[in-house]
């Protein structure tokens, strides 16, 4: 009974986890298909998700995000927090932003999680107005 009892906790762990964003993963260009980065997500005391760039694969144009209307105007890429205020609902995360420092364009952002991907999609108004980019699991 033990035994099945810590199997069965297991393995709503292992179900839990699954859909979890937290960790470092790999951005993938939807256009050319390089990698860019590596993005970390973390949660913060907020309860709400954020990711910053903590590596970059390919050097940038330009090393500091000069497109940005915000606080991160001409800032640095590297260690720039491009995920902000994700919230988990079920399987979603949904109702924050995403930055692309390339153009410093601001996004709605949706992220599910799938194995070892995560699929993160960036909008304007509404969902289907966007894309996604698939984001793999660094370990």
């Amino acid at each position: 009974m033990k035994k099945l009892l810590a199997t069965f906790v297991l393995s709503l762990f292992s179900v839990m986890s699954f859909a979890q964003i937290e960790g470092k993963w790999k951005t993938i260009d939807d256009e050319t298909k390089q990698a860019k980065s590596i993005v970390e997500i973390y949660k913060k005391s907020d309860g709400k998700y954020y990711g910053k760039v903590s590596q970059l694969l390919i050097k940038p144009a330009n090393a500091n995000c000069t497109g940005c209307k915000d606080d991160r105007k001409n800032k640095p890429i590297l260690g720039m927090e491009i995920i902000r205020g994700l919230e988990k609902d079920g399987e979603e995360f949904t109702d924050g932003t995403i930055t692309d420092p390339k153009t410093g364009k601001t996004y709605k952002c949706t992220i599910t999680r799938s194995g070892d991907k995560l699929n993160v999609r960036g909008y304007m108004g509404v969902s289907i107005l966007g894309r996604t980019q698939v984001w793999q699991k660094v370990n």
